[in-house]
């Protein structure tokens, strides 16, 4: 890949981050207003790891692409 593709590629990457942070964020004040309203957060709770698991490959991918651009 080229600079120019790596540096478009970040730019997605880190766009996907951002979106990443606010869904999570989202899907914790869900669970605070399930338990506090007495529901069931297990799916809930199961979908947050899955935000989580997600957001750790982004933000991965995003200091792959870095590490390139700096060499």
């Amino acid at each position: 890949m080229n600079r120019e593709m790596l540096e478009q590629h970040l730019a997605m990457v880190e766009g996907h981050v951002t979106l990443g942070e606010g869904h999570i964020a989202r899907q914790h004040e869900l669970i605070v207003k399930l338990e506090q309203s007495g529901h069931e957060s297990g799916e809930a709770i199961s979908l947050l790891r899955s935000f989580k698991e997600m957001q750790e490959m982004h933000l991965a991918h995003r200091d792959r692409l870095k590490r390139e651009l700096s060499v």
